[in-house]
């Protein structure tokens, strides 16, 4: 989980984290009916929520094109944002846990994440065309885009 802990050293804001316990997780998993990617679970675990306010500085300065995450959410955002997304046109099925600087999401599809892999893709869900787009094979490789932009 290397790329998971650089992440965290290039991209965290100076707001405190404080982990999310297990037992919130395995409630979160419960409502929802899914098993979360052990990758973001990890994220959660040990480092809580994060807030990257610096993403869209930093790959605006670096003149890199990478989508800017702002806010992990919280556990119980997770569960309500995912049913108010789809009520206001986002497809159904997806799992919202991230949120840009504009008010578009980055989820996880509930059907990958029936398969309880240990990672799975990540979408975009751009909330003025009411489109998701996959943009990254997996929660891993999606952070390691941001860990490459950083250098």
């Amino acid at each position: 989980m290397k790329d998971i802990d650089l992440f965290i050293e290039n991209w965290a804001g100076e707001s405190a984290m404080v982990p999310i316990s297990h037992q919130d997780i395995i409630e979160l998993e419960a409502q929802l009916q899914v098993a979360l990617p052990q990758a973001y679970k990890y994220l959660l675990t040990t480092y809580g929520l994060v807030r990257t306010p610096n993403v869209l500085t930093k790959t605006c300065d670096l003149n890199v094109e990478v989508a800017n995450v702002q806010d992990f959410l919280s556990v119980e955002d997770v569960l309500s944002l995912s049913k108010l997304y789809e009520m206001t046109g986002m497809p159904t099925g997806h799992i919202v846990f991230a949120s840009d600087s504009e008010g578009n999401m980055f989820c996880f599809k509930k059907s990958e994440c029936d398969l309880q892999l240990n990672d799975v893709p990540v979408w975009f869900y751009n909330q003025a065309l009411c489109t998701v787009t996959q943009v990254a094979q997996g929660f891993v490789p999606w952070l390691i885009r941001f860990n490459t932009a950083h250098l």
